[in-house]
């Protein structure tokens, strides 16, 4: 997925930021492998035993989709402060609570938070075996809520780049390269596969999983199918209206697939091909929804980074635990529970209580995500430190910071 985002990214720039955004992301990938090894995986899984089958396979992901967001006016002294605090401390406290067996999300501690298991003569006790745990199997929340709402939160105290936002200057933030920018697409797509249907060894354990692997790839295909072409096609329809002629929207094909593969993330493992289709659906709709609401608040999120990871995320969050097998839908609706001479209303509604500590395990993501990126971003900033020079933004970062080119006129003409 690095080498996905290094080429979306770099596309998306101005061609005079191209060398500064390579060599953030492989600052980024640097950095946070060593930070993570360091100090972020004893806070997520320093519990454990050393045989355990947990891996750090979703490693620093988190803080590569903050950077994402805000990279294109960001110093790069508050780009390695940020970046060390929110792979070493910020990301892995979450991994903890919701993937460590000892977290309270993953095991919670109250009493009657395990299925109803009934006997022959109608009596009911609680099952051990079976607690109700937060669902979130590939990171919809734990990864891209934590990520996205960094990066947002970020974007937001720093401000917009100068300009963005007058009539007069719309044209020259545009990306310099859309071949860059789907060709980062097609490498993220099968960074998603291998992330989604990977947590399967990293979070299960390894044996004998391959159906599991094979369904959370087709989930994730399906689900970033369907949202590639609602976002299209909603994006079609919205600029015919306005204008009377339509655009065909390579941004939004690709933007709509990417915010359906991070919404089935929580869920691909345990959902039906068709559910995997609405969830999919569902986020590409409410990712438009979350991009035309930061650009009527002014929020200068240059790649619909925090649209696709922040919205996406909190769709897969909220939907997985209502359309997994055995979910909300199935218990209402497909099967009866199987309790003698009784209704469903007397039955313990254990999916309602996972999807309950969905809800709180993303509220806890929300604010614990929130309170300390505030806090950091808002000290950078008062530091100076957060962005550069506006000087800097006019002319670019290349030359300035780097002293090379990623096109040098000389290398075509000299």
């Amino acid at each position: 997925m690095q080498f996905g985002f290094a080429f979306l990214e770099a596309g998306s720039v101005r061609a005079m930021n191209t060398v500064n955004i390579l060599w953030k992301n492989l600052a980024d990938f640097f950095i946070g492998t060593i930070v993570f090894w360091a100090v972020g995986f004893a806070f997520a899984f320093g519990d454990l035993p050393q045989e355990s089958s947990y891996t750090n396979a979703n490693r620093f992901i988190g803080s590569g989709f903050a950077f994402w967001i805000f990279m294109l006016s960001m110093a790069i002294s508050a780009y390695i402060i940020y970046t060390t605090l929110i792979t070493g401390f910020i990301f892995p406290v979450i991994v903890h609570w919701s993937w460590s067996e000892t977290g309270w999300l993953r095991s919670p501690k109250i009493s009657n938070f395990y299925r109803h298991d009934y006997l022959q003569n109608g009596t009911f006790f609680y099952n051990q075996n079976e607690p109700v745990r937060f669902i979130d199997f590939a990171g919809s929340g734990v990864v891209h809520i934590t990520g996205g709402l960094a990066g947002l939160i970020g974007t937001w105290i720093m401000g917009p780049r100068h300009g963005r936002f007058g009539e007069e200057n719309k044209g020259m933030f545009f990306g310099h390269s859309v071949p860059l920018i789907n060709l980062g697409f097609c490498f993220l797509l099968i960074g998603f596969l291998c992330f989604n249907g990977g947590s399967e060894l990293a979070v299960v354990g390894a044996g004998e999983h391959g159906t599991i692997v094979a369904k959370c790839f087709m989930n994730t295909i399906i689900a970033g199918s369907a949202g590639g072409v609602v976002a299209l096609t909603m994006n079609y329809g919205s600029t015919r209206m306005r204008r009377g002629y339509a655009d065909i929207s390579l941004y939004y094909l690709m933007n709509g697939a990417l915010a359906g593969m991070v919404a089935v993330a929580a869920g691909s493992n345990n959902l039906e091909q068709g559910w995997a289709l609405f969830i999919g659906s569902f986020g590409a709709l409410f990712m438009m929804f979350c991009k035309n609401f930061l650009e009527r608040l002014e929020i200068d999120d240059p790649l619909t980074a925090s649209p696709i990871h922040l919205g996406g995320g909190l769709v897969g969050i909220l939907l997985t635990p209502v359309f997994k097998n055995d979910g909300v839908i199935e218990l209402a609706y497909i099967r009866r529970f199987p309790l003698r001479n009784s209704n469903d209303f007397q039955c313990d509604y254990f999916e309602w209580k996972v999807l309950g500590w969905n809800v709180v395990g993303m509220l806890a993501i929300v604010a614990w995500t929130s309170a300390l990126c505030s806090v950091i971003f808002w000290i950078l900033k008062k530091l100076n430190m957060l962005r550069i020079p506006a000087s800097a933004e006019k002319y670019g970062l290349d030359r300035l910071k780097h002293g090379e080119e990623a096109y040098p006129l000389d290398g075509y003409f000299g």
